[in-house]
């Protein structure tokens, strides 16, 4: 089981994106809570991936072409800090 922890700014975030991907949020970190972060990030549908440069660290998960799911790992697969859900840049 994992931990999940949001951040004042991901729950900002999350009530400003069209509902479609505030359900597919919702959805991941149902999933996450349920069978863990581990089976969740080997799932290709997500791209959960690590980020580089200012954001080492943290990873994003694609949730379309233009938006992203930001979260940190805590502790290990145990707890996670979701911290925003951002327009990717092109």
């Amino acid at each position: 089981m994992t931990i999940v922890r949001r951040t004042k700014k991901f729950e900002k975030d999350l009530a400003q994106v069209p509902s479609y991907l505030r359900d597919k949020v919702i959805f991941w970190v149902e999933l996450v809570e349920m069978v863990g972060l581990r089976e969740v990030r080997i799932k290709p549908g997500f791209h959960d991936e690590p980020l580089k440069g200012k954001r080492t660290g943290q990873r994003s998960v694609r949730l379309n072409i233009s938006y992203r799911l930001i979260y940190r790992e805590i502790r290990s697969e145990v707890e996670i800090l979701l911290i925003e859900v951002t327009k990717h840049a092109y």
